[in-house]
């Protein structure tokens, strides 16, 4: 039986793996600080598993994490925007927090059992933007805003902490994450709710930024694809390989709400600039598909579906 603490266990990313986990049987302890963003609906669900545990907790505060094989660290502020505005709260969580989980693990007693290997999200914005060609897991970082900057740190941080005190850990580094559930702050639920609200989508920098896209589904699977090889000390980039201007993201959005046909152009608003901005993220993750783990998820195919449950289903 595998024990596995999820921090963020209610946001997009944290409630699909968590979910996954439950699904395999495996026992779940899961922590969330049930920020704004937080799907709380979510509790009342998992709370139908015999294999799930929830405590309300902030992961910077924190002081005690039970016996388990995994600490799985997907809580994080993780909207750009709203570091640019303010980043205390992005260093607070992104970086103190994952100090004190690292701090919680290397003061476990080693007499019992062997202490838990650190999984942690990190992000592909930690390696700033590439024009052409991909990023390996290898490449320097060089963050570009406050959000990546604070994820960076944390990275480096795991590191440290591995080489000083032993941690075991697996960094992962996913792309941008779609699918439903998300909080309507990033591109796909906000554009929608603009959309409902006869508002103009702000398309930053005339939308030619480039993202590669990647389900929440493919990602928690590739993580259940880590664990059950046994890595340690590894880090893994996870893309899935689809990337597109946001421009056509956001035709394919307005398409799916109007279910036809419709010229982008009459719903953006282009004359937004966002500072810090990437022009484009890509990512080599040759090395986790080496494990067996490969996208099943079609952004095309999914993006339908998912502008229809945001569009009937108006979140604040």
């Amino acid at each position: 039986m595998r024990l596995v603490v999820i921090t963020g266990c209610l946001g997009l990313i944290g409630s699909y793996l968590t979910k996954k986990c439950l699904d395999l049987g495996w026992q779940v302890y899961g922590i969330d600080k049930i920020t704004y963003a937080a799907n709380k609906d979510l509790i009342d669900l998992f709370n139908t598993y015999d294999n799930f545990t929830f405590t309300k907790q902030d992961i910077a505060a924190i002081d005690y994490l039970p016996d388990c094989d995994y600490v799985i660290n997907v809580a994080a502020e993780s909207h750009v925007g709203n570091s640019i505005v303010e980043s205390d709260d992005f260093i607070h969580t992104n970086v103190f927090g994952v100090k004190n989980l690292l701090d919680l693990i290397r003061r476990k007693q080693k007499n019992v059992v062997d202490p838990p290997i650190f999984l942690h999200f990190s992000t592909d914005e930690v390696y700033g933007d590439i024009e052409s060609g991909s990023h390996a897991e290898t490449t320097l970082l060089k963050p570009s805003n406050p959000y990546s900057a604070s994820k960076a740190s944390a990275d480096m941080l795991i590191l440290a902490w591995s080489r000083t005190y032993g941690v075991n850990y697996v960094i992962v580094r996913p792309t941008n994450n779609y699918g439903i559930g998300q909080y309507p702050e990033k591109l796909i639920p906000l554009s929608v709710k603009l959309l409902q609200r006869q508002k103009k989508i702000k398309l930053h920098d005339h939308g030619e930024p480039i993202r590669n896209w990647l389900h929440a589904d493919d990602t928690s699977e590739a993580i259940v694809k880590i664990i059950n090889s046994g890595a340690a000390n590894e880090i893994y980039n996870i893309s899935g390989g689809f990337e597109q201007k946001n421009k056509h993201t956001v035709q394919k959005i307005i398409n799916s709400y109007f279910e036809d046909e419709r010229d982008y152009l009459q719903y953006v608003d282009l004359h937004y600039v966002r500072d810090g901005q990437d022009v484009r993220y890509c990512l080599d993750d040759s090395k986790i598909r080496k494990l067996g783990w490969k996208p099943q998820k079609n952004f095309d195919d999914e993006i339908l579906n998912i502008v229809k449950h945001y569009k009937h289903n108006f979140k604040w």
